[in-house]
């Protein structure tokens, strides 16, 4: 090997080259006791003022409440520890929980069936458009523009590499998808799948009108809806009841804590007909020689255990955990407390909307109705305004015209049932003054 590679010894293959190497000693901090080592790892939390700012941003993942019930149950260690929900002999507690956070979903969505959760709402978007290509055999799908930006990226890159072809329908002065061309767009048959996500970006809520989804049934294009704030389906219709075939998302906000880009669960939902396209793994009921209940891994369809031809997944595993803690937060609350806080979030909404919009040069822009977000445009480009809040120490929310450059002026705002009345005070007062007079912004 050493002969073919061209060095002379293993010691020249694995040396370190001069340019990179180390040229003195490592200066490290001495082994501490546990005592010490928690004094420092409290200094360095000492360095960020992150949480000592107000915040209004949501724009995918949002702030909410967790009970303490969940850090009790979910950090156990025969849940941190490894695992294989393979050797279903062994792993019944974990089987069954995410038994009973598929029967979650399919219950928020109203649909048929859920798998066991994939890496985030993203990648859960790009796998229920692989499953559309494949139910329909054609290349092409229609993306609506208010789906999440960032989605919308990741289904880019799946498509490239899968070579699928992406349009996008724009959204219209409401603030929803404009669905007027719909039909016409539809008329060559081309498309596997439409995405719509309600409540879409703006956090308005997008459902597709009567017509619109006639007209995708009419052509036998599967309809993908889209949930970003998971919490929203609580209290708005199933994404079943207003015509979904497959329903994709992201759960972060029950119980699993804002960080930096994750670790979220994703989920995906699917009428019976779609059932054995369904990605990753699901899990089923069963009994076993003696009668008792027996949860089992079935349906897979992973190359790992199929045939790689007849593989509709290569998702090598699932976010359990993170599926685990929102299993125990949908326990934890149930049906009228889940009910309950979606309420609140709304109260907050229009409490912090009716705040902002009062403030000369603010107004709200779009008029359609929305769940925990809303957008508003400034007097300034939003770049410069953002900046100037947080010297007051406040994050104000997104600026749109990262995005959607023609919303250079506008913030993406949002309000959870933590959000109190005092902040919103504090955020109107700070942007009253700093409205007008912030720097025009890059």
């Amino acid at each position: 090997m050493l002969r073919v590679v061209g060095v002379g010894s293993l010691d020249e293959l694995v040396r370190v080259p001069d340019a990179v190497a180390v040229k003195a000693p490592i200066d490290l901090v001495p082994a501490l006791s546990e005592i010490e080592i928690t004094a420092r790892f409290e200094q360095f939390a000492q360095r960020t003022s992150a949480g000592d700012y107000l915040s209004f941003l949501g724009a995918g993942v949002y702030r909410h409440y967790i009970p303490p019930v969940i850090g009790a149950l979910a950090m156990r260690g025969e849940f941190l520890t490894s695992y294989t929900p393979y050797q279903a002999e062994v792993s019944q507690g974990y089987l069954q929980a995410i038994y009973e956070w598929q029967t979650y979903i399919a219950l928020l969505t109203g649909l048929d069936v859920a798998n066991a959760s994939v890496y985030d709402g993203a990648t859960a978007l790009a796998e229920g458009v692989v499953m559309a290509i494949n139910a329909t055999g054609r290349r092409a799908v229609l993306v609506s523009k208010a789906v999440h930006p960032n989605y919308r990226a990741v289904l880019q890159t799946y498509a490239r590499g899968l070579e699928i072809t992406i349009d996008e329908l724009p959204y219209g002065a409401s603030g929803t998808t404009d669905f007027a061309a719909l039909q016409q767009l539809l008329a060559d048959q081309h498309y596997a799948a439409v995405v719509v996500q309600s409540p879409n970006f703006f956090g308005s809520i997008d459902v597709p009108p009567a017509d619109a989804v006639a007209a995708v049934k009419a052509t036998n294009t599967l309809l993908i809806g889209v949930t970003a704030e998971a919490l929203a389906l609580a209290v708005l219709a199933t994404p079943a009841s207003w015509g979904a075939d497959i329903a994709v998302g992201e759960a972060q906000s029950f119980g699993n804590a804002v960080a930096y880009g994750g670790p979220h669960a994703g989920f995906i939902a699917a009428t019976g007909e779609q059932m054995r396209r369904i990605p990753g793994r699901l899990v089923g009921r069963t009994v076993d020689k003696d009668g008792r209940t027996a949860y089992v891994l079935t349906l897979q369809a992973r190359e790992q255990h199929i045939r790689r031809e007849k593989a509709t997944s290569n998702i090598c595993t699932n976010q359990a955990h993170c599926a685990l803690i929102a299993t125990i937060y949908l326990a934890a609350l149930g049906k009228t407390g889940l009910r309950d806080v979606a309420a609140h979030n709304v109260a907050r909404t229009a409490e912090l909307r009716a705040a902002v919009k009062a403030i000369p040069g603010c107004e709200v822009v779009f008029r359609a109705p929305g769940f925990n977000e809303f957008v508003l445009r400034v007097p300034r480009r939003a770049s410069g305004v953002l900046e100037a809040l947080r010297k007051h120490r406040i994050i104000g929310g997104l600026d749109l015209g990262r995005f959607y450059p023609e919303l250079a002026d506008c913030v993406l705002m949002n309000a959870t049932e933590l959000t109190t009345t005092a902040q919103i005070a504090h955020l109107a007062t700070a942007l009253r003054e700093v409205a007008v007079h912030a720097p025009a912004g890059i």
